[in-house]
Order: C-alpha cells, then sequence, then structure tokens
C-alpha cells in the first residue's frame, strides 16, 4: 500500500474549542487522517495521561509539559498548532483589600497556583523576573498538585496543600497573599496585582513581540516517524478548521494587541512566544537548560 493511499486513525483527545470543532464534526477531514476523539472533560487530565502512559496519538499538551517530557525522554513531539494561549499580566490577583501595591511587594510572600509547573504560572514568573526584577526564589508557592510529568520533582520553595484545603479560600482569607489562574473566584473580591494588565500586556508585546504559548498539539513520535507527511498534513487541517469556525474564541479579546490573527499557526508566527517560554521553563528550573525550538516540535 502506497503512502498516499494510506490512512492513519490518531486517538485524540483535544478540548471544544470553535477552532477545532470542524475537525470534530468531520466537515473538514482528510482521506489520509481519522481522528478517534475520547472526550476528556478537563484537558489537563489528557496532558497527565500523555506523558505519563502515552494514551493518545495526538494529543493537547502545555507546552512547559511538552518541554518537561522532552527533559525525561518521553517520546513525542510539539506541533505549532496553538489551541489555546493568551496575556497573562491579568492571571496575578490578590484581594481586593489587600496591602500589596504591586509586583515588588511579593517578595517574601506566599502565591497560589495549580502547580509549580502551570504554563500560566511559569509566564507570571518571567515577567516577574524581566520587567519587575522579583526573583520565584523569594517568593513561597503554594500549590495543588505535582508536574504532569511524574518524574519531576518541585523546588525547595513550593508548599503543597493538603485534601480539604482550596486555594481560592485561602486566599480570600489571607492564607496565601496571591493566586494565579483563579478560575472561578468572585472577580470583586480580587484585583490584578500588576496595574491596568491589558495595557502592561500591549507593553510587553511590543517590546519582546512574544505572544504567549499555553496548549498546542503533540503526536507520538514514532507516528511521524513512520508517517513523516503526517505534521503537514495535521497543520492544514487545523488551519482549514480555524477558517471554518463560527463564533468569536476566547483569544478575540487580544485583537487590540495582536492584530486580527488572535490564533497564529505555524512555527514561525510562534517562534518567539515558544522561545521565551522555553527560556523561562530552563531559568525556573523545570526543564535542565534552554530547549532549541527544533529540539521539541516534529
Amino acid at each position: 500500500m502506497g503512502l498516499m493511499t494510506e490512512t492513519i486513525t490518531l486517538r485524540t483527545a483535544i478540548a471544544n474549542y470553535p477552532h477545532v470543532r470542524a475537525i470534530k464534526d468531520s466537515s473538514v477531514a482528510s482521506p489520509r487522517v481519522h481522528f478517534d476523539f475520547e472526550d476528556v472533560p478537563v484537558i489537563t487530565r489528557a496532558f497527565r495521561r500523555m506523558v505519563r502512559t502515552l494514551d493518545f496519538d495526538l494529543c493537547e499538551i502545555a507546552l512547559t509539559t511538552l518541554a518537561q517530557a522532552h527533559a525525561f525522554d518521553k517520546p513525542i513531539k510539539a506541533l505549532p498548532i496553538v489551541v489555546m494561549r493568551g496575556f497573562h499580566h491579568a492571571a496575578l490577583v490578590c484581594p481586593v483589600g489587600s496591602t500589596i501595591r504591586g509586583p515588588a511587594d511579593l517578595r517574601g510572600k506566599k502565591i497560589g497556583v495549580r502547580a509549580w509547573s502551570q504554563t500560566t504560572g511559569i509566564w507570571v514568573r518571567g515577567i516577574l523576573l524581566d520587567d519587575y526584577g522579583v526573583d520565584h526564589h523569594d517568593i513561597t508557592w503554594v500549590t495543588e498538585e505535582d508536574a504532569h510529568v511524574a518524574e519531576y520533582t518541585d523546588p525547595v520553595n513550593v508548599r503543597r496543600i493538603v485534601p480539604g484545603q482550596d486555594l481560592k479560600a485561602m486566599l480570600l482569607a489571607g492564607e496565601i497573599d496571591a493566586g494565579i489562574a483563579m478560575a472561578g473566584i468572585d472577580p470583586v473580591a480580587v484585583r490584578p496585582v500588576i496595574a491596568d494588565p491589558m495595557a502592561a500586556a500591549a507593553a510587553w508585546f511590543a517590546k519582546t513581540g512574544a505572544y504567549p504559548v499555553n496548549h498546542l498539539l503533540c503526536v507520538k513520535t514514532a507516528l511521524v516517524t513512520a508517517a513523516p507527511w503526517l505534521p503537514d498534513e495535521l497543520l492544514g487541517l487545523f488551519i482549514a478548521a480555524k477558517a471554518a469556525a463560527t463564533g468569536p474564541s476566547s483569544e478575540a479579546r487580544f485583537a487590540g494587541i495582536v492584530g486580527p490573527e488572535v490564533l497564529p499557526y505555524g512555527l514561525e508566527a510562534n517562534r518567539p512566544g515558544i522561545e521565551l517560554c522555553l527560556r523561562y521553563a530552563a531559568e525556573q528550573g523545570l526543564v535542565p537548560r534552554v530547549y532549541d525550538v527544533g529540539e521539541v516540535f516534529a
């Protein structure tokens, strides 16, 4: 059977974004690639399964999880299909009545984040160091869970809460001083630590050229070795699905910063955001060195 007539079926886990709907409903399709989708309601659970037990052929994954998987020789490669991204200056919040006036006041404090390895936390810590001179070593990080990659051990200034504790409740009770990506918290009870975060993000983007990458797709290395055409085929399919999307993505709110293309796909369009995240991951001890983009991408 020739390669042109070969069909690959990929066991796949991707969240239900508007820009992937056309692939999930088969209105965008390929004669060479079929998708066997598993619905994983909390998509981060799929990341964990991918790097621990290789449950999927094609899977959404956080860029940092992918980099840590590379550090521990997991047989997966990234694809430059960035399905979730954003600016993170607004993700760092403190109680509305806090005495924290800005990032400099975070030294010596406790900050809650779901996991030390969570990609939003990595972006926030990198921004704190680069733009505000606040070193992550000077903060105690309070977390709910370990890294998706089981072999990784958190640094000594990272503490784990016990079952029954909740970071959002701890923040509102003053048991921690600030939090990152506190989804579901009462918005009137907190305020951003970085003043006017969207303006700060716009200035940061103008300076760095980096549009932060959070979640992209990854594929098993063995599949790329067996079918070298697969990455380009997938990129073309997902570009077509994005073009077919109806209704705005959650990234539409960043059009005022980055312009009309709020979800760029492809390596070159995403290189600044990928490279900066990989640098931050190395600086924060999540990976042993700064990886070149070509090391982790198919």
